[in-house]
Parts: structure tokens; C-alpha cells; sequence
């Protein structure tokens, strides 16, 4: 009788713990959280950095308290206290700065005031802005100009006490856009509704002393030139280098009467008033129900259609 031969039995297979997958999670998460802090260090880094090399150049930028948080997706600054000044005089304060943005594009801040903001005028003094909304995005630091987008819901503009008055009271809404082109070029585009200007004469009585809407489109020409120790002096390095501010579209518009105009070039004098002319429309300025055709002329610090003049010219610096 020949003897069976049994098969040889399967070789143990290794067993993998259940904590394998977890140790994984593990893993990851370390490397996020490290990444993370690397990223809010950094942050925090190039801030203080940032503040040093305006400090250098006659800016400043301060807060009395900084915090950083928002892991595990984002970096969420909040700064208290903040002022940011250049050296001819203007500045910009706020309580509450709250900025946001995505670990994976910190290209791309997000800011909001809170509790309002104060700018102050070299000459005119500070005035205090409120509002239900205050927004801004910054992103594509790396262009000239930068990618910049204000927008501000049922806002108030009050002088401080002893300050000059603006020539803004409220506006119901404000958007603001800035953003670079080919070929050295800006673009502006800014949109007021409902706003409340102190407007005189002429102008007061077509729009019968209410609300008024103001819309531009301007692309501006040789934009890497605009660059100095302040404000005026950027200006005038741009004007300098032929720098010109090409008028798209522009419209002022209250109660009956509505300025509209286009087609034009525009340069600032050497008081830096704006100097050029415009096609126009002006609709029932006069109270008689009819348009008139025209041009818009700037000289002098005034703008005229005509003979007829609507106002001051509007100042660059």
C-alpha cells in the first residue's frame, strides 16, 4: 500500500495590523501641521520684513497686536490697531484688520474692516468711514499694478472734528477695481451708487440737491513708472514719463440730469488737475428735457462744456 503524500501547507501569511492605515493618517497629518506652522511663521516673517523695508523708505506700518490662525486650510490675520502712513501725510488706520487666505494661494489675501477705517488727508484732515460692508482683495503681487478690488455697502464719511469737509457724505454702494494689461497698461473701473456729494450752483439744482451715481472705465498708459517716495512723487514720475490716463467711459448722473462722457486723453497739469477734453452728453443740465452735445474741456482746475462750467477738474496729487 503506497503511502499518500500530503501537499505542503501554505506559507503564513504575514498579517497587517489595522494600524497600519491610521499610522498613515498619522503621517500626513504631522506633515500638514508642520507645513502649516512653517506657513503662519513665514507669513509672520515677511510682515515684519515687509514693515522694516517701508520703514526704510519713510512709510510705516504698525499694530499694536498680531494674531495667526485658521489651520488647517487657511492663515487668518488679524491685526489690532493697524495704521499704515507714507511720507506726505496720508494714513490709513483701523481698529480691526481681518485678513484670510487659502494655504494654496497666498497670492491672494481677502482683508475686511470690521469697525470701519479712518484715512487722513495731508491737508484736510481725517475722515471716518463706516459702513454695513467693508471689503478688499489683493492678489497677482507680482504685476504692476497689482490685482486690487474695494467694495464698501451703505458707507458714511464723516471729517473729524476741527477737519475739513469731503466732498463725500455716504454712498449707498462702492466698487472699485484695479488690475493690470499688456503693454505696461493699468485699468480702473469704479462704480458709486447712491452717493451724497456736496455739490454747489448748477449742478446742485439739476440733481436736485439727492442722490448721485458715478461710473468710470480709464486705462492708464506707462504704469511701471508710477513708483516714488510717496504718493506726488510717483505721480509725477509717471506724468513725467508720458504717462496719460485714457478715459473709456464716464458718467455722472443724479435726478434728471446725467453727464456722460468718452473718447478722450487726459493728463495732469503741473498742480496736478487734470487737462484734456472729452466727447460728451449732457442730459437736461438746464432743466429744458434736451441733451446737448459737446466737449468736455479741463484746464485750469476747471471742467466747462462750453462756456458753461459743471465743476472743478479732478486732482491726481
Amino acid at each position: 500500500m503506497s503511502e499518500t503524500t500530503l501537499p505542503d501547507p501554505a506559507p503564513r501569511r504575514k498579517r497587517r495590523g489595522p494600524f497600519i492605515p491610521f499610522l498613515l493618517a498619522a503621517i500626513v497629518i504631522a506633515a500638514w501641521s508642520g507645513g502649516w506652522w512653517y506657513l503662519r511663521g513665514e507669513a509672520m516673517r515677511r510682515m515684519d520684513d515687509t514693515a522694516k523695508t517701508l520703514a526704510d523708505k519713510g512709510y510705516r506700518l504698525t499694530w499694536s497686536e498680531r494674531t495667526v490662525s485658521g489651520f488647517p486650510f487657511r492663515l487668518d490675520v488679524n491685526l489690532k490697531d493697524a495704521a499704515v502712513s507714507e511720507p506726505s501725510g496720508w494714513q490709513l488706520t483701523a481698529p480691526l484688520i481681518k485678513g484670510e487666505a487659502y494655504i494654496y494661494r497666498l497670492d491672494h489675501w481677502v482683508l475686511v474692516a470690521p469697525q470701519g477705517l479712518t484715512f487722513t488727508r495731508p491737508d484736510g484732515g481725517a475722515v471716518i468711514v463706516q459702513g454695513k460692508a467693508m471689503r478688499a482683495s489683493l492678489a497677482d503681487f507680482d504685476k504692476h499694478p497689482p490685482s486690487i478690488m474695494l467694495e464698501g455697502v451703505e458707507l458714511t464719511f464723516a471729517p473729524e472734528a476741527g477737519a475739513k469737509p469731503y466732498f463725500l457724505s455716504a454712498a449707498r454702494q462702492l466698487n472699485l477695481k484695479i488690475m493690470a494689461g499688456p503693454d505696461d497698461l493699468g485699468g480702473v473701473l469704479l462704480h458709486i451708487g447712491g452717493a451724497r456729494m456736496a455739490l454747489e450752483g448748477l449742478a446742485a439744482r439739476a440733481t436736485e440737491g439727492g442722490l448721485v451715481d458715478m461710473d468710470l472705465d480709464l486705462t492708464l498708459t506707462k504704469m511701471s513708472a508710477l513708483a516714488g517716495e510717496d504718493w506726488e512723487a510717483a505721480a509725477r514720475a509717471w506724468a513725467a514719463k508720458g504717462g496719460v490716463i485714457q478715459v473709456r467711459q464716464a458718467s455722472v448722473s443724479g435726478g434728471a440730469a446725467k453727464l456722460s462722457a468718452k473718447a478722450g486723453t487726459l493728463t495732469p497739469d503741473a498742480n496736478g488737475r487734470l487737462s484734456g477734453d472729452l466727447d460728451a452728453t449732457l442730459g437736461d443740465l438746464t432743466g429744458s428735457g434736451q441733451a446737448l452735445q459737446g466737449r468736455v474741456s479741463l484746464s485750469d482746475g476747471k471742467a466747462r462744456i462750453g462756456p458753461l462750467e459743471v465743476g472743478p477738474s479732478p486732482r491726481v496729487w
